[in-house]
C-alpha cells in the first residue's frame, strides 16, 4: 500500500508537468489561451477566451493530422503553430503569438 501511495504522489506532479500552453489570435480578432494536457486517448484543451468568464474544456478527438478537439458545438483543431477554432458552425484560422 506504502509504494502504491508513493507512486500516485510521484506521478501526480509529472501529469500536470506535461501540459502546455499557447496563446493564439484569430483572422476573426478572437484571442484564446490553450492549455493542452499530456496527449493520449484521456487528451484535453481548455481553452480561455480573452474577455470572458471560465473556460471550456474540450476533450481529443480522432485525427488524421495535427491535434484535435471536439465537443460536438466547438471544435479546435492545431497544426505546429496553426490553429483552426470552429464555434456555431463558424470557423476562423489561428496563430500562435
Amino acid at each position: 500500500m506504502k509504494l502504491i501511495l508513493a507512486w500516485l504522489v510521484l506521478v501526480g506532479p509529472v501529469g500536470s508537468a506535461l501540459a502546455t500552453g499557447a496563446t493564439y489570435r484569430c483572422a476573426d480578432g478572437t484571442r484564446a489561451r490553450a492549455v493542452f494536457s499530456g496527449p493520449g486517448p484521456a487528451g484535453t484543451v481548455r481553452l480561455t477566451f480573452a474577455g470572458k468568464a471560465g473556460a471550456v474544456a474540450l476533450p481529443q478527438a480522432p485525427s488524421a493530422d495535427g491535434g484535435r478537439y471536439a465537443d460536438g458545438t466547438l471544435e479546435f483543431w492545431i497544426k505546429g503553430k496553426t490553429a483552426r477554432l470552429t464555434r456555431a458552425g463558424v470557423t476562423t484560422d489561428c496563430t500562435t503569438r
